[in-house]
């Protein structure tokens, strides 16, 4: 029986790269990822770092200088999933993390597209038009996280991980209300505003009106129907993924208690969820996946 080479092991460097990268950009993010083994928190560090890379070109930088920024980094990515990346640290660890799971390049083409948005000022016309946006820029990360945990469940928990995805990047559109105006930009959508009464003007006024408030519950509510539908899925995934993403989905989710409890003013102040609260998280987490032991897609 001829025997297998051993897998390489992650660069020490690179990882390290990018798990500093995920502590600092995300709290809540870096939290969930201790919970995965060694090798496959070392390979969601890696992806994160790479999609961080690619949001902070479009969020730092303007006009040619982020065009420019966001072709290189795209080109990167295909790169390193070649088999080819540079010098970079965090080009290297998404070389080995492509190498050694099957993370498709297609939700890193999405992610692109989604960048693209953001580039070029997208308008939000309707709700539909947002979830697509963050499709992009979120749902399609739970494609390339998937594959690093392994599951069971095939296409129905793919959908479960998007739609987890996809509440999480809701949740941060409704957190950062008042910091994407002072980007110019607005992911509300226009029919939803017309709908509740909510005019740029109020916006840019920082207005937290009643119908500024009903709009806020209305969309809270959607990403946490989007959050229940998502975590239908986890049970699905293999070992210690599944509290990895149970406790990552409930602290997402709790940065929506907090916006509620600040009586939705996002203006003056940014929701979330405090490091002590996010350790009280975890017994529920782990007692809900006890709960629901055994369950799967599957007939």
């Amino acid at each position: 029986m001829t025997q297998l080479p051993p897998a390489p092991t992650p660069p020490p460097a690179a990882v390290a790269h990018c798990r500093d990268v995920t502590r600092h950009h995300s709290k809540t993010f870096y939290l969930g990822s201790r919970f995965f083994g060694p090798e496959e928190r070392a390979a969601v560090w890696a992806v994160y770092a790479a999609c961080r890379t690619g949001d902070d070109v479009v969020d730092e930088r303007r006009g040619e200088a982020a065009e420019r920024g966001l072709a290189d980094w795209w080109a990167r990515v295909q790169a390193a999933f070649a088999g080819e990346p540079g010098h970079d640290p965090g080009d290297v660890a998404l070389a080995w993390a492509t190498g050694r799971w099957p993370i498709p390049l297609s939700a890193f083409e999405e992610l692109h597209q989604g960048l693209q948005m953001d580039l070029r000022g997208a308008e939000y016309h309707t709700l539909d038009d947002l979830l697509l946006y963050c499709r992009r820029v979120a749902g399609v990360v739970g494609f390339m996280i998937a594959p690093i945990s392994g599951y069971r469940g095939g296409e129905r928990t793919l959908h479960a991980a998007l739609q987890l995805g996809q509440a999480m990047q809701l949740t941060n559109v409704l957190r950062d209300v008042g910091e994407d105006l002072e980007r110019g930009r607005v992911y509300l959508p226009a029919a939803l505003m017309r709908e509740f009464g909510v005019s740029r003007a109020t916006l840019e006024a920082g207005e937290v009106t009643p119908e500024y408030r009903a709009l806020m519950r209305h969309l809270s509510g959607l990403a946490r129907e989007l959050y229940a539908e998502g975590r239908a899925g986890i049970p699905c995934l293999n070992g210690s993924a599944r509290l990895a993403v149970q406790v990552a989905a409930h602290s997402y989710e709790g940065i929506l208690d907090d916006l509620a409890r600040a009586d939705y003013d996002n203006f003056r102040r940014r929701a979330y969820v405090s490091g002590p609260r996010k350790l009280l998280l975890l017994p529920r987490a782990w007692w809900e996946l006890r709960g629901r032991a055994g369950l799967s897609f599957e007939p």
